[in-house]
């Protein structure tokens, strides 16, 4: 038992690790720099409990690596209501307390300059581009009135490869580890990435494609979910080529379509499929990539030095 003074006698006690010297030590971790902008993660599709729910993770992930971060979260098709707030309301709230902050400073007396620069970086939550829903997230950020920058969409990087993968294992349509060449009965022998926003999407989709491919030794193609024909073409295409087996893997976070239209590609196709991507720890990383990128944020930078 521990007395109100420490553990109790013969009991070990746990003491600070010794910090490494030299260029073997450990780097400090990373922190928020003071005064930095929003990171304001732009969700597309209709507002919901799981949409806001998977919002939030994806910013938990991105504040778990950046800790301090000012992340907020703002629904393309929200409303002025605490509980789905639009994008461009989410945007005048962060520059309305970024300015009262500044006024309480200068009321304190102290000797701070007016912020400079972006007052949020808008990061859309999309795995691809989308010129229908980018267009849209432009606009919103037009019609806040503020300096706020738009970062890229999340994809393609290899990170959604990973978690492509991650999401065909979690549904037994690929092996998890092939190193370990752990055998799945469903195993699928052709892959076909389901994204959305028309050929530019599945241009950028096939990118990850490529590198999805590698992962497990299969051929994979890219198809549009908003273009009729597109699923069946590349599974008849998949199987004309010797593919028996195959699976649909979503190139999508979730928000972007309802859960329906998956289903309904599935069965056009004849496949099982896999979850969307979700907030796989990869999403809130990236998000947080492109934020930081945005800034030209240094590692000295987000250890404390405030942005002008």
């Amino acid at each position: 038992m521990s007395s109100p003074t420490g553990p109790a006698s013969g009991l070990p006690v746990r003491m600070p690790r010794p910090r490494q010297p030299g260029r073997h030590r450990r780097p400090e971790p990373l922190v928020a720099p003071e005064g930095a902008p929003a990171l304001v993660l732009a969700v597309p599709g209709t507002p919901s409990s799981a949409t806001r729910g998977l919002a939030d993770e994806v910013i938990s992930i991105a504040r778990s690596e950046l800790p301090g971060l000012d992340a907020r979260i703002g629904h393309l098709d929200g409303e002025d209501d605490a509980e789905f707030p639009s994008l461009t309301t989410v945007l005048v709230r962060a520059a309305e307390e970024r300015a009262a902050r500044f006024e309480q400073a200068r009321a304190a007396g102290l000797d701070v300059k007016e912020p400079e620069g972006p007052v949020a970086v808008v990061v859309p939550l999309l795995a691809g581009p989308d010129n229908a829903l980018l267009r849209r997230i432009r606009q919103a950020v037009m019609d806040s009135k503020i300096a706020a920058e738009l970062t890229d969409v999340l994809g393609p990087h290899p990170l959604l490869a990973e978690a492509l993968h991650v999401r065909l294992s979690e549904a037994g349509l690929a092996r998890a580890d092939r190193a370990r060449l752990f055998t799945v009965a469903t195993a699928a022998d052709g892959i076909i990435l389901a994204s959305v926003g028309g050929d530019e999407a599945v241009q950028a989709a096939g990118i990850t494609g490529m590198l999805l491919a590698a992962r497990l030794a299969v051929p994979v193609i890219a198809a549009a979910l908003d273009e009729e024909g597109s699923i069946a073409s590349v599974a008849e295409q998949l199987r004309s080529s010797g593919s028996q087996q195959l699976a649909l893997a979503p190139y999508l976070i979730g928000p972007e379509i309802e859960a329906s239209v998956l289903e309904e590609a599935a069965k056009e196709a004849g496949c099982s499929t896999a979850e969307p991507l979700g907030p796989y720890p990869a999403i809130g990383k990236l998000a947080l990539a492109k934020y930081t990128t945005a800034l030209g944020i240094s590692p000295q930078q987000a250890q404390g030095a405030p942005v002008r």
